[in-house]
């Protein structure tokens, strides 16, 4: 092919359309969760699984394919990864069977691994230092867009047409994107002779597939025996005794280690990875309480669901790049920490008006809140974070951190998932017994029993209209004990919900203490026309 000057805002385009794929799908699925368990006819369980598998095989590789691209050069990698991952989708969407779409979503983890750490390497390359914060602004806006949007999309493909669309619809978007790809992005060759760290590699997939596996799934278990008599415990013991060799391999290993421990004496490096992971931690987990609030309290269909949250989604997306342009002349830290502040504040006000009979129109301005703070997170932290690591560790850099970023998103699902159910618990058997004091004293310890009962399988609230009719109880008593049940379980949810919503805003003040270590960098120069690292010279497309 001939050498011909890269545009770098097409290569982009190119790059972030793979990029909102990637991040659409981590969010898209959850609010498709009801429809599955119907038309799959499957338990819960197994579609957790459809969500946790894409988590995994998503954040466990992510250290090596950032090293593929490092030896084989970033577009082809994201090329590859780009293909496997429109290929899984159009597979998921295909499945008949619960198990073959878990299959499916573990080979679309899979491809998205290879094609996320690419882009940031490659934002790096395109564009000089004292250029790159509106293209780390456009890179941001993305994210914040899809991250969010995937209700919205996936609430009207579901009403509309069925679960299988939420897969379906990357297909059109992944063949525009590889043929953008082929035709705009630079065959840019690192040429880094990497020697793969094979004992590395080992260490850090399955530390992280232990640890990842154990959190993510402990519920499931009840945090007991997985099987062969392994316990989720040791699952996390085992993954963390595995990161540790495997950082001590990293110390010690005199050839070319994986991760390079002397990138984390980048201060902006290991304080944006740190920002980075309670990001990923806040934007999964607060979803959770959040969608069964609004669905199973308030009552609204899946893409009613998804127009509230629409503004949010909406006014990151707008803000990003303004905020990218920002970074550049301000000290881009504070626009983490603003951010981050904006997003524990929005979420907090949500906590403070939830109610069983709030509007859910009344929620518009805390969602605006937070969609003002993720706007302003993404675009910074990322500059900032990448602007002084030494070129030649930038694809490893990378792999870093979005890896710190997806471990963040996994570990916030699990932990918010717990204590939702433990909340849930207790809220409802809590408000059962309140209620049962309405009804004669012969009847409330079963009444009171049977809601608590219900309460430990969050199957029976998937809906708005209460639990199950509670059976034994006479006719003429069986509507007033159905309206109360509904109340109990209705008010518990709430409380349980404005209770969960308390963890990502401790989460997101460490953030922003995390975000306070950055440093400003200042651009250097940019290169001469004769700098391979120059946004104005010629490269092979």
């Amino acid at each position: 092919m001939n050498a011909r000057q890269a545009n770098p805002w097409a290569a982009l385009s190119a790059l972030c359309l793979g990029f909102f794929m990637i991040l659409l799908d981590t969010t898209i699925v959850s609010i498709a969760v009801p429809n599955m368990l119907s038309k799959l006819n499957t338990g819960l369980n197994s579609v957790v699984w459809v969500i946790s598998v894409y988590l995994l095989t998503y954040a466990v590789p992510m250290l090596f394919t950032s090293r593929l691209g490092d030896r084989f050069g970033p577009k082809r990698v994201f090329l590859a990864g780009l293909i496997v991952f429109t290929g899984a989708s159009l597979w998921c969407g295909l499945s008949g069977s619960v198990e073959m779409l878990i299959a499916a979503r573990a080979v679309q983890g899979l491809g998205a691994a290879l094609m996320t750490p690419q882009t940031l390497a490659f934002i790096t390359h395109l564009f000089a230092p004292a250029k790159r914060g509106p293209a780390m602004g456009a890179w941001g806006g993305v994210a914040g867009l899809a991250t969010i949007a995937g209700p919205l999309l996936g609430g009207v493909l579901v009403d509309h047409l069925g679960w299988e669309w939420i897969f379906f619809v990357n297909v059109p978007i992944g063949v525009i994107a590889i043929v953008l790809t082929v035709l705009l992005v630079p065959d840019w060759q690192p040429k880094h002779a990497h020697a793969f760290d094979f004992i590395g590699i080992f260490l850090s997939a399955a530390g992280l597939f232990c640890l990842v596996f154990g959190v993510q799934n402990g519920q499931q278990y009840d945090w007991g025996t997985v099987f062969a008599g392994i316990t989720v415990f040791e699952f996390i013991g085992a993954g963390v005794v595995l990161l540790v060799a495997f950082v001590l391999w990293q110390k010690y290993n005199r050839r070319e280690p994986l991760v390079p421990l002397a990138v984390f004496g980048n201060r902006n490096f290991s304080a944006g990875t740190l920002t980075a992971t309670t990001v990923g931690f806040t934007m999964t987990g607060m979803f959770l309480p959040l969608i069964i609030y609004i669905q199973t309290v308030l009552g609204l269909s899946p893409t009613l669901a998804g127009v509230l949250t629409a503004p949010m989604s909406l006014l990151s997306g707008v803000i990003a790049p303004f905020v990218g342009r920002a970074s550049d002349r301000i000290n881009g830290k504070y626009l983490v920490m603003g951010g981050l502040s904006l997003l524990a504040l929005g979420i907090g006000i949500i906590a403070v008006q939830a109610r069983p009979d709030t509007s859910p129109w009344a929620l518009i301005p805390a969602l605006l809140v937070c969609g003002l703070g993720i706007g302003c997170i993404f675009s910074p932290m990322s500059n900032l974070t990448m602007a002084s690591v030494q070129p030649q560790l930038a694809g490893t850099a990378s792999g870093i951190f979005n890896t710190a970023r997806q471990v963040g998103g996994v570990l916030g699902s699990a932990a918010i998932g717990v204590l939702l159910q433990a909340r849930i618990s207790a809220s409802i058997a809590d408000e059962a017994t309140t209620a049962a004091t309405q009804l004669p004293e012969q009847y409330r310890q079963p009444f009171a029993d049977g809601i608590a009962h219900a309460a430990a399988s969050t199957g029976e609230f998937g809906s708005s209209a209460g639990p199950a009719p509670i059976p034994g109880l006479p006719a003429d008593i069986a509507a007033q004990a159905g309206r109360l049940a509904s109340e109990a379980v209705h008010n518990g949810l709430t409380d349980a919900a404005r209770a969960t919503l308390i963890l990502p805003i401790a989460v997101l003040i460490l953030g922003v203490g995390s975000a306070s270590f950055l440093r400003r960098v200042t651009p250097r120069p940019a290169p001469t026309p004769t700098s391979p690292t120059s946004s104005e010279t010629p490269v092979t497309a």
